[in-house]
């Protein structure tokens, strides 16, 4: 008996079937490499503006550092420095409050998180505590200074006051490390002179 029904049209329904397969493939495909570069690229705008954020918010300082010896006609040592900071050019204002402040020197005196003590007076009283080698710190003078607080505007200065330990002594060199909560570090790095004043710089 004759067949009357054509196979035509079955593999015409195969190779559509193929087809679509091949399409939802690519589509699949095309997805994942469309999500993949998505998710680069955002991340790679993410790093850009961490590193603009890092950048833009670091401190300098200004001038010199001072060195202010412990009490007595011949002083043995430094009691605290005062170091004069001030945001970069373009930077982006910086709460001091929240930094962390680590000292070392090379006679064994380290300090790894020095303790925040506030915020002395206009006329720049001396913060109770600082000086006394109990490691601490605070915002001892603030210059052109608008916002309240410990953060520090533009075009404006602090005058940071820093409690050094009993092993700041004459010829000793020491570093102290200044971390806002955004920003790079800033180093400061001097050495003790052998005679010490009252008040002298630290280079």
């Amino acid at each position: 008996m004759r067949n009357l029904y054509s196979e035509n049209a079955f593999t015409g329904l195969e190779a559509a079937i193929v087809l679509i397969a091949f399409v939802v493939v690519a589509a699949v495909f095309s997805y994942v490499v469309l999500g993949a570069g998505f998710f680069t690229s955002q991340t790679a705008q993410s790093t850009v503006h961490t590193g603009v954020s890092q950048a833009s918010s670091s401190l300098q300082e200004v001038g010199n550092t001072y060195g202010v010896a412990n009490s007595g006609t011949s002083p043995t040592g430094i009691s605290y420095v005062n170091v004069t900071v001030a945001l970069t050019a373009g930077g982006t204002p910086i709460d001091l409050s929240s930094m962390v402040v680590s000292y070392t020197d090379n006679n064994g005196g380290h300090l790894p998180n020095m303790t925040y003590e506030g915020i002395g007076t206009d006329a720049g009283v001396t913060c109770p505590g600082v000086g006394s080698g109990s490691g601490t710190w605070c915002i001892g003078q603030k210059i052109n200074n608008i916002t309240t607080g410990g953060m520090l505007d533009n075009n404006a200065q602090m005058i940071l006051m820093v409690g050094l330990p009993a092993s700041a002594t004459p010829n000793t060199q020491f570093s102290i490390n200044f971390q806002p909560s955004v920003g790079a570090v800033l180093p400061i790095q001097r050495t003790i002179p052998g005679g010490l004043t009252a008040v002298q710089p630290l280079y």
